[in-house]
């Protein structure tokens, strides 16, 4: 079954290829750095290194604390990233310059892979959250490089989809090392899935030791004196199929409260302009972050089309609504506003997040709305009610702090692998094992 779906992903390697190359009409650098993905690059002279795959940004910036402590820990150890998007790329060099090799993920084609280990030479691999890929799991196995699946999170709906591919799938799973599930019912999906008995820990997520910069509620007061002093709430990481609808509730909000400013930031850099022309199109004073211009009075819509900003235009908002959960994306991470204690709003589709999701609703730290209707009404009613913010705000807060400490737990198990004593089914904190 291996053999058929490698031949599957050469023949489609083509499409992929156009793929990058249509994204590359609203971002270049997905047409550069090609060969990196087939697994040919200077090779950096480094061996026994640790390897991380983030896919873009997001999971960089979940990745960025474990990363700096095994920096910490293991100077001697040279440590690797992957990313899949330029974001994702643009993202590790911010942070970590030339402190770790960088280069993009390769293709899971048995080429490519082996072009990738010669040159990096890995001991140990993390994967974040939910990179499950045949081959490359198939050929660390052959070599003995340890894997870890990090931060790992399997929705109910991914599971099934799984499930179709009967004994490929549990072939597959079978070859993970370790799963750092984030909850119990991630973990069970793993052991169903194929994941060995005493292979599974529950680690929680890492999501929660999020660091902010120390000069982040500064630099947001200084941000919000520029918008006005208005109330603000921020559609942060929206996807196609969302923005309408947003602005829609906009308009409504406007009515409840007329000098309401939104502040919208696409997830996806290539949709910065069609966005920016959809507010025009719908009647929306607009200003662009881009522009380096200030919001003037009559500035309806803030776009914030750069990168790397969203935390700060959270930490200066009264209200946050989370992106990709309009539509059935499943959601983006949550826990970023929530560690800045601002109210939280997300819809229906959460199903990427459903256990930080649950947590922050029995919390009392966010409200899931169904429709645009619903999201006006509840961001109108807050707008009027400055200590029910703060209330809901500061329960966010309390919420991620309470649950800190998964980073050390993946630490502890880094620390086994790289020992060579990985969890023996049955070993303390695993489960599935003996006696589970």
């Amino acid at each position: 079954m291996r053999r058929l779906y490698t031949a599957l992903f050469c023949l489609l390697l083509p499409l992929v290829q156009l793929r990058l190359l249509w994204r590359s009409l609203k971002s270049p650098d997905y047409r550069r750095r090609w060969a990196e993905r087939f697994g040919r690059f200077p090779a950096p002279g480094i061996g026994d290194s640790i390897w991380i795959h983030a896919v873009s940004i997001g999971e960089v910036q979940a990745a960025g604390p474990l990363a700096k402590r095994l920096l910490e820990s293991h100077p001697d150890i040279p440590l690797v990233i992957t990313t899949t998007t330029p974001t994702g790329s643009a993202q590790v060099r911010k942070l970590f310059g030339d402190r770790v090799h960088h280069v993009y993920f390769p293709y899971d084609v048995p080429f490519a892979i082996d072009g990738f280990l010669d040159r990096m030479r890995p001991r140990l691999l993390l994967m974040m959250e939910t990179e499950i890929w045949p081959n490359l799991l198939a050929i660390c196995e052959q070599r003995g490089i340890t894997t870890i699946l990090a931060n790992a999170r399997l929705s109910q709906r991914s599971a099934r989809g799984y499930a179709r591919l009967g004994r490929f799938a549990q072939q597959t799973f079978s070859r993970i090392g370790m799963v750092a599930a984030q909850g119990p019912a991630d973990a069970e999906r793993f052991l169903a899935l194929g994941v060995g008995p005493g292979r599974v820990r529950i680690t929680g997520s890492i999501k929660f030791d999020i660091k902010l910069p120390a000069s982040l509620n500064e630099r947001a007061e200084v941000l919000r004196r520029q918008w006005g002093g208005r109330p603000v709430w921020v559609a942060a990481s929206t996807h196609e199929g969302e923005d309408e609808p947003l602005l829609e509730a906009h308009r409504e909000i406007r009515r409840m409260h007329p000098d309401a400013l939104l502040v919208l930031v696409p997830r996806h850099p290539e949709r910065f302009e069609r966005v920016a022309q959809l507010c025009r199109r719908m009647g929306f004073g607009t200003e662009r972050r881009s522009s380096g211009r200030p919001c003037s009075p009559r500035t309806e819509v803030f776009l914030g089309d750069t990168m790397g900003e969203l935390a700060l235009f959270m930490a200066a908002s009264d209200v946050v609504f989370v992106g990709g959960s309009l539509v059935p994306v499943g959601g983006h991470n949550i826990l970023e506003p929530a560690a800045l204690g601002v109210p939280i709003l997300f819809g229906p589709h959460m199903f990427n997040f459903a256990l930080i999701s649950r947590m922050m609703l029995e919390a009392g730290a966010a409200i899931q709305v169904e429709n645009r209707d619903q999201l006006a009404a509840i961001v109108g009613d807050w707008f009027g009610d400055a200590s029910r913010r703060a209330r809901i705000g500061e329960a966010g807060r309390r919420l991620v702090e309470e649950n800190r400490g998964a980073v050390d737990r993946l630490l502890d198990l880094v620390e086994e692998c790289i020992g060579g004593s990985q969890s023996p089914p049955g070993a303390p904190g695993a489960i599935g094992g003996p006696g589970a």
